[in-house]
C-alpha cells in the first residue's frame, strides 16, 4: 500500500484518473494504432496510478501522460515485431469516433486512418513525439521530460516526422470532399464502374485489404490506377450483391460498413486528396471489425463481425485472378 491510500485516497485517484483517462487512450491509441492494445495500456496506467506514492506527485494528469507515453513507447517496440509476422496488410484497428470527435486530444490531428498507417512506419520514440506535439500540443520541453531527452532533440524527433509524412502523403480534402469521393468510390466499385473508379483515383493510388490471414484478402498492396480500377472491376460481381452499405465515422473521417446477412464483412476507408483518391483501406480482419461495430451505439450486439465460416461465398478481397497491365 502506498502513503495515504484510504479510500478517500483511492476515491480522490479515481477521479484524478477519470478526468484524463480519455487523453490517455487517445496518447496510446495514436501511438499504437490498435484501440485494444490502447485500453491494456490505459489499465496498467491505472494500476500504476494505484501503487505510486500520490502525495508527493504535483500533477497527475502530467504524471499519468508521462507512464501512458512510456508504456505505449514500450508496447510499440514489441507490436512491430509481432506486425513483421502479420499475414498481409496490417491496418489501424479503426474506432468510432461519433461521441469524441477528436478522441481526447486538443486537436483532431494523428487520427485518421491513413495518417495512423504512415505513423506506423516511424520508429516509436519518433511517433510519441508527434502525437504528443501535434494532437495533444504538449510543450516541448514537456514531451523532452516524458520521453527523457534534451529539448533540442525532441523538436528534431518532431520535425524529422513531420518531414517523413509531409513526403509520404498529400494535403487531405475537407470531410464533405472525402465523403462525396468516397461515396463515389463505393458507387463504382459495387457496379464495376471502370471508367468511374479511373476518373476518382489517382495515378499512384494503393489499395490495402486488412484480412489478418483470416480471411482469403490479398497479402500484397494493389498499386496504381489501372490494376486498382481493374481490380474492383472484376471484383464486384464476387462481392457486393447481397450486401448493404450503411454510411458510418471512423477516426474522424467517413467511412462505409459493407455487411452481408446482417454481419459486418468489412470497413472501407480512403484517404483523399484534390488529385482523387490516393488509398483504399479495406478493414476485413474479424478481429478489428468487431469491436468497433459494436460501438456504434445503435447496433444490435448479435450483428458483430461475420466469421469466416458465414462469408464462404464472399471471396476474398483482391483474391481475384492477376491481371495484366
Amino acid at each position: 500500500m502506498c502513503a495515504g491510500d484510504d479510500e478517500g485516497s483511492l476515491e480522490q485517484a479515481a477521479r484524478d484518473f477519470m478526468a484524463v483517462r480519455s487523453r490517455l487512450f487517445g496518447i496510446a491509441y495514436r501511438v499504437l494504432g490498435s484501440a485494444a492494445e490502447a485500453e491494456d495500456i490505459v489499465q496498467e496506467a491505472w494500476l500504476r496510478w494505484q501503487t505510486t506514492d500520490r502525495t508527493v506527485v504535483r500533477e497527475p494528469g502530467a504524471f499519468l501522460a508521462t507512464v501512458t507515453t512510456r508504456l505505449a513507447i514500450n508496447c510499440a517496440g514489441s507490436a512491430r515485431v509481432r506486425r513483421e509476422s502479420y499475414i498481409g496488410p496490417w491496418l489501424p484497428e479503426p474506432v468510432d469516433t461519433t461521441s469524441d470527435p477528436q478522441l481526447g486530444a486538443e486537436r483532431a490531428e494523428v487520427l485518421d486512418m491513413a495518417l495512423l498507417f504512415l505513423l506506423e512506419k516511424l520508429n516509436p520514440v519518433e511517433r510519441a513525439a508527434y502525437v504528443l506535439r501535434e494532437a495533444f500540443n504538449y510543450p516541448y520541453r514537456q514531451i523532452a521530460d516524458i520521453l527523457e531527452t534534451s529539448e533540442p532533440n525532441t523538436r528534431q524527433l518532431v520535425s524529422r516526422a513531420r518531414r517523413h509524412l509531409s513526403a509520404e502523403r498529400r494535403e487531405p480534402v475537407s470531410s464533405s470532399a472525402h465523403r462525396r469521393l468516397l461515396k463515389a468510390f463505393v458507387t463504382a466499385a459495387r457496379t464495376g464502374d471502370l471508367a468511374a473508379l479511373e476518373e476518382i483515383l489517382s495515378a499512384d493510388v494503393v489499395s490495402y485489404a486488412d484480412g489478418g490471414g483470416v480471411r482469403g484478402a490479398s497479402r500484397i498492396p494493389v498499386v496504381g490506377r489501372p490494376r486498382v480500377a481493374r481490380t474492383f472491376v472484376a471484383y464486384a460481381p464476387r462481392f457486393w450483391p447481397g450486401t448493404e452499405v450503411r454510411w458510418v465515422e471512423a477516426n474522424g473521417r467517413p467511412a462505409a460498413l459493407v455487411s452481408a446477412r446482417g454481419q459486418a464483412v468489412a470497413l472501407v476507408t480512403a484517404d483523399v486528396s484534390e488529385r482523387g483518391i490516393e488509398r483504399v483501406m479495406w478493414v476485413v480482419n474479424p478481429a478489428k471489425l468487431a469491436p468497433y461495430v459494436a460501438s456504434l451505439h445503435d447496433v444490435a450486439p448479435p450483428h458483430g463481425a461475420a466469421s469466416p465460416h458465414d462469408l464462404h461465398d464472399l471471396h476474398g478481397l483482391h483474391d481475384v485472378a492477376p491481371l495484366r497491365d
